[in-house]
Parts: structure tokens; C-alpha cells; sequence
């Protein structure tokens, strides 16, 4: 590994997102909240921090090899979650401890969604501003955003991009050149956030709620301007706005740029991580509805908006409220929660395991079936007319089993600190699926939970995020070896 280059490059990136904080600094300015010389403090500290690691080095050139490409996305992770703490370890409308600080910051980067804060309503709107960006930022992946600027540097970032875009298939490029690619998504990604803004805005959100509801939606965050949520606008309309816009974010990405390249939707029939997707969102919404109204939990017409807003929301990893679903009959709050484990598809904002990942344990799962009527047929796992091979099928199995192992390792360490069964587990699941909300004592914010719960579930939030190896293969002897 080349470390002097990692320090040049880390200290770059850093460098470039303390400029991040020039928009909640002109939203402070804007609406006189007092909160400007905290976001220019942040903006120093970081900056200058990041100069700090970058200058003994800037001489350095150099490629970039495989391990330094994991080795840079972790630790710009890490070094973003440390700095994105700042302003609110700053802030003096709340009484942020640093854990609590580090623990937002973790959350909207990560789009997770989770919250220590009580009384969002009553924050600053820079604030609020603030951790929104957070989550419209880290939604595609800071990381991919470098990779179109690093090649105008002189740096490549093949090495990046493998590491951070997750998924089976996630060598496949929409461009010849991989910054190009990275401007693709971006470009994609800025066009759906201002298409959910207007949208918002013309139901009848504020500008600064539509523009701050939009960057949490597409990112699949969860985030709100509000303590009620979307929940807090009582408009069917907005909620469906927000349910096409969260299907949309949920899906590849390189889906969208394959529809608006061929001027064609057929894209998204032909795919059938899409196809099983839409299926199974369609599926648990009429379950959900069904439930509702049979229980007489809700009236026909709120068990519809209500049960596939919070159906698409939950599952598609957003965490958004339209309704205290905890309250709802027992099965649904259960269901939804083991839905969030699939998540959005491969190369979306959403967390989970990804839906590419459960249709192939699926798929196997039914051709080990058929293996017991005929022991000596050959039946391949198919996606669409092509065979996976036996090799994408191993490393699907071996990330989920260790997806499992480390969530429950983290759910017994949450136990030991003294919370309840269903508070830990959900919490648990609810970081590493980057989802949000949770049940028991987390229903609504994290901000009562132990600092030792705390820092697993920061250290859970990223594991999500990086899918898990990319994280882990740092704690390998051999990754270290020469």
C-alpha cells in the first residue's frame, strides 16, 4: 500500500467537503438564526485539517492499487463522519454530548435516518439544513462523486468505484471511462432531486421543507425538517409524491440512465431485480392494507395512502413516517422490519441486502429443492435468460453469513448493555439496513440509549453502508501483509 498517496488523496476529499458547509452558512446568514460561526468553524476546522494531511504530500504520484482503494473509502468514511460532527458538537441549541454529535453525523451520511434529537421543529433552520445535505450527500456516495474529480487531479479511481458500489454485478459500467460514469449517476441523481423538490413544493410544502424532503428522499435518508415526519403535512398527496419518488431512488440507477439514454421504460421490464422489486412492494402494500382494514386499525381510506407509504418507506430503507406503525397489529411492524433486510436494489441509495442479492438466495433456495426430486439434473440459477455463476452465488452466500454474524454479534453486545430484546434488535437492524426508525425504546429517537449502544450502532451504520467487506477486510492479518 501506498499510504503517502491515501494521505494526499484523503486529505484532498476532506479538503473538498469542508466546502460542504457554505450552504447551511448562507441558509444562517438568510434566516438570521445565529448559527453562521459555527458553520465557518466547521468549515476551518476541517479544512485545515484536511491541508494539514495533504501538504507534507502533495508531491506524491502514484496508481492506486486494490487495497488502497478499500483502505481510502473507510477512512474517508470515518474522517467524513468526524468532521461532519462538528457543527453539531458546535451548536448551542442543543446539548449534544460528542457521541451524540458523531452519531447524527454517522446517520445522515450513511442516509440511515436515525436521530438522537428531541424537538427537531424547534432546531435552527441551518441546522435542519445541515442534516439534510448530510443525507443528499452521502446518498449516492461521496466516494463516487471523487471519482469524477480525482481523474482531473491525475489520480484513478477504478479502485474506488469497485469498492464503493456495491452489488454482484457491480463491475458493470454505464461509460467507457469511470469519471464519466460518476457524472452520469450524479447528473441522474441532481435531476431526480430537483423533479421531488418541485413536486413537494407544488403540493404544498415550503420551499426550504420541499428542497429538504427531496434531498432526503432520493438519498433514501429518512430525515425530516419536522418531529412528525412527512406525518406532519397530513396530505395524501404528499405521500404519494414521496412513495414514487422513494420507488424511483430504490431502484439501479443504472436503470434510469439506460431509460433516459434509450428514451424507453422497457429497461425496467426487462430487469428482474426490478421486476421481483416491484413485485414484492406491491405484494406486502396489499397484505399491509388488507390487515389494516380488517382489523379495523385504520378506516379503507388511510389504510391505503397510509399502509403503502409506510410499506415503500420501510422496506426501500427511507424511514419516513406518515403513522405510528408501531401501534399497528403486531405482524406488520414485524413484517416491515424483515422487509428493510432486502432494502433497495443494487447501485440505489437504499441499504439492506440488497434485492439482487435475496432473488439469487431465493432462486438457489428453489433449485436445491428441485436438486431433491432430480439429484443428477443440471439447473442453473438464472437472472433472466443468462446463468449466474457458481462464483457470484458463493460470494452472495458468504455476505450473508457474515451480514448475520456481525448483526448478531452486535445484537448481543446491545443486550449486555441493558436494553430490552425488541429495542436492540430493531435498533440493530435498523442501523446495519440503514433504515431509521425502530420499535421498543427507539420508535421515535435514539437520544435515550446507553453512549456504549451508541458507538455499535455508529460502527453498524458504516458497516451497512460499505457493504459490510469493505469495512471488515481491514481487521484481516492478510490485508495488511506485503
Amino acid at each position: 500500500m501506498r499510504l503517502p498517496l491515501i494521505a494526499k488523496i484523503l486529505g484532498l476529499l476532506i479538503m473538498l467537503f469542508s466546502l460542504t458547509m457554505l450552504p447551511p452558512l448562507g441558509i444562517a446568514l438568510l434566516f438570521e438564526d445565529g448559527q453562521w460561526e459555527r458553520f465557518l468553524h466547521g468549515l476551518g476546522i476541517v479544512f485545515f485539517g484536511g491541508l494539514l494531511l495533504w501538504l507534507p504530500f502533495r508531491g506524491v504520484t502514484g496508481d492506486l492499487r486494490i487495497r488502497d482503494g478499500f483502505l481510502i473509502t473507510t477512512l474517508f468514511w470515518v474522517a467524513l463522519s468526524v468532521a461532519g460532527s462538528i457543527p453539531f458538537y458546535l451548536s448551542s441549541n442543543a446539548p449534544y454530548t460528542y457521541v451524540d454529535s458523531l452519531f447524527e453525523a454517522v446517520s445522515g451520511l450513511t442516509t440511515t435516518g436515525a436521530t438522537v434529537i428531541i424537538g427537531i421543529d424547534t432546531l435552527p433552520e441551518s441546522m435542519l439544513w445541515y442534516r439534510q445535505q448530510l443525507q443528499w450527500l452521502g446518498g449516492m456516495g461521496i466516494i463516487v462523486l471523487a471519482v469524477a474529480i480525482l481523474p482531473m487531479l491525475g489520480i484513478g479511481g477504478m479502485q474506488l468505484y469497485r469498492a464503493e458500489v456495491p452489488g454482484p454485478v457491480k463491475d458493470n459500467k454505464l461509460t467507457p471511462r469511470i469519471g464519466e460514469t460518476a457524472k452520469a449517476l450524479w447528473y441522474i441523481y441532481l435531476a431526480l432531486t430537483i423533479a421531488c423538490a418541485l413536486a413537494y413544493w407544488a403540493a404544498g410544502m415550503s420551499w426550504f421543507d420541499a428542497i429538504g424532503h427531496s434531498f432526503s428522499t432520493i438519498a433514501i435518508g429518512g430525515f425530516s425538517t419536522h418531529d412528525a415526519s412527512i406525518g406532519h403535512y397530513n396530505s395524501s398527496l404528499i405521500e404519494m409524491i414521496a412513495v414514487v419518488f422513494m420507488i424511483i431512488a430504490g431502484a439501479n440507477f443504472a436503470l434510469h440512465f439506460m431509460a433516459f439514454r434509450n428514451r424507453s421504460l422497457s429497461a425496467y421490464g426487462q430487469d428482474p431485480e426490478f421486476r421481483f422489486y416491484f413485485t414484492i412492494l406491491a405484494v406486502v402494500s396489499l397484505i399491509t392494507i388488507a390487515v389494516l382494514i380488517g382489523t379495523a386499525t385504520l378506516d379503507p381510506y388511510n389504510a391505503v395512502f397510509k399502509g403503502i407509504f409506510q410499506v415503500v418507506s420501510i422496506a426501500t430503507t427511507t424511514g419516513f413516517g406518515a403513522a405510528d406503525f408501531s401501534q399497528w397489529p403486531l405482524m406488520l411492524p414485524f413484517m416491515l422490519f424483515i422487509l428493510a433486510f432486502m432494502g433497495g436494489c443494487v447501485g440505489s441509495t437504499g441499504g439492506g441486502l440488497k434485492v439482487m442479492r435475496v432473488l439469487l438466495i431465493y432462486r438457489q433456495g428453489s433449485r436445491e429443492i428441485k436438486r431433491l426430486l432430480h439429484p443428477n439434473a443440471v439447473i442453473p440459477v438464472k437472472l433472466g435468460n443468462r446463468p449466474v455463476s457458481d462464483r457470484v452465488l458463493q460470494s452472495v452466500w458468504g455476505f450473508f453469513s457474515v451480514y448475520m454474524f456481525m448483526f448478531v454479534a452486535m445484537l448481543v453486545i446491545l443486550l449486555a448493555t441493558g436494553l430490552d430484546q425488541v429495542t436492540a434488535w430493531t435498533a440493530v437492524a435498523s442501523a446495519m439496513n440503514n433504515l431509521g426508525p425502530g420499535l421498543g425504546d427507539v420508535a421515535y429517537h435514539y437520544g435515550g440509549l446507553n453512549d456504549v449502544a451508541k458507538w455499535v450502532l455508529c460502527f453498524a451504520m458504516l458497516l451497512g453502508r460499505l457493504e459490510v467487506f469493505t469495512l471488515l477486510v481491514l481487521l484481516t492479518p492478510a490485508f495488511w501483509r506485503r
